[in-house]
């Protein structure tokens, strides 16, 4: 069921943690959210299911730490630029391979990861870090629907995520925060950014996770370039035999295209 602006307002407004949140977000002196792209946080406006559509806002609110509470959607960089991301690992299996293949590319990505995973595989995290990547925050145990949830819920799955990473590679910066299927509200996005976490999104999504076939993955991300893409795959939650292949493939084919490998702004809009 969809929450409604008024619903999720009076939700907040009974919540002492929720007041303090926003209270970011007031003396920054800008709006909760403004979309660029058409899209608004899930609190207010609800994509559908799953990774269905890029999750973007603008503007120049900060929190105390000086991260932009924005959404970040792309690469760092000036131009032909490209943030490859990898969601809801760490997995035994899938990202040794994925590392692999970033490895023989020379490309650095940023690893999305799931607090339970990082929790439960430690070695994958170091391994991760050690290659240079950078490390995002997942949420607890990604759970799709915590716009939907208390803030004090949406705290609790930011925060002890982060730690979860954190322990397994003692020292090493956490980022960014990435919404489990997107799902962003005005509350997550400051409090990630007052942890330090840039809240990051998406600009081209395969659907790779459905497993939608190698071809249907690499006609997507060839053909839906904008400018400083930041691109999704994963390397969890099911078989990612086809992420692995289209990797192989992508990201010579970008190189070929003059693409240069960065990762998603953090400090800037």
């Amino acid at each position: 069921m969809r929450i409604t602006t008024t619903s999720a307002r009076r939700r907040r407004a009974g919540s002492a943690a929720a007041a303090a949140v926003l209270g970011l977000l007031a003396a920054a002196g800008t709006p909760a959210y403004a979309a660029t792209d058409g899209s608004v946080d899930r609190a207010q406006d609800a994509p559908p299911a799953g990774h269905a559509a890029p999750v973007g806002t603008a503007g120049s609110a900060r929190s105390a730490a000086g991260i932009p509470l924005a959404i970040s959607r792309l690469a760092q960089g000036p131009g032909r630029d490209v943030a490859i991301t990898i969601d809801d690992g760490p997995d035994p299996r899938w990202t040794p391979q994925v590392l692999e293949t970033l490895r023989e590319n020379h490309v650095k990505a940023t690893f999305c990861m799931i607090g339970t995973k990082a929790q439960k595989y430690p070695e994958l995290v170091r391994a991760v870090a050690a290659d240079g990547h950078r490390l995002c925050d997942h949420s607890v145990d990604h759970d799709v629907t915590m716009d939907h949830k208390p803030v004090a819920y949406q705290r609790q799955q930011i925060l002890e995520g982060k730690s979860m990473i954190e322990k397994a590679v003692p020292g090493v910066a956490v980022t960014y925060y990435r919404a489990p299927g997107g799902a962003f509200t005005p509350d997550s996005r400051a409090i990630a950014a007052a942890s330090g976490m840039r809240p990051l999104g998406w600009s081209v999504d395969p659907k790779d996770w459905s497993r939608p076939g190698l071809e249907a993955i690499l006609s997507t991300v060839q053909g839906k370039l904008p400018q400083q893409p930041t691109v999704l795959f994963h390397d969890g939650g099911g078989d990612r035999s086809e992420t692995v292949a289209a990797l192989k493939q992508y990201l010579p084919w970008l190189t070929e295209q003059g693409y240069r490998f960065s990762f998603p702004a953090r400090t800037t809009p």
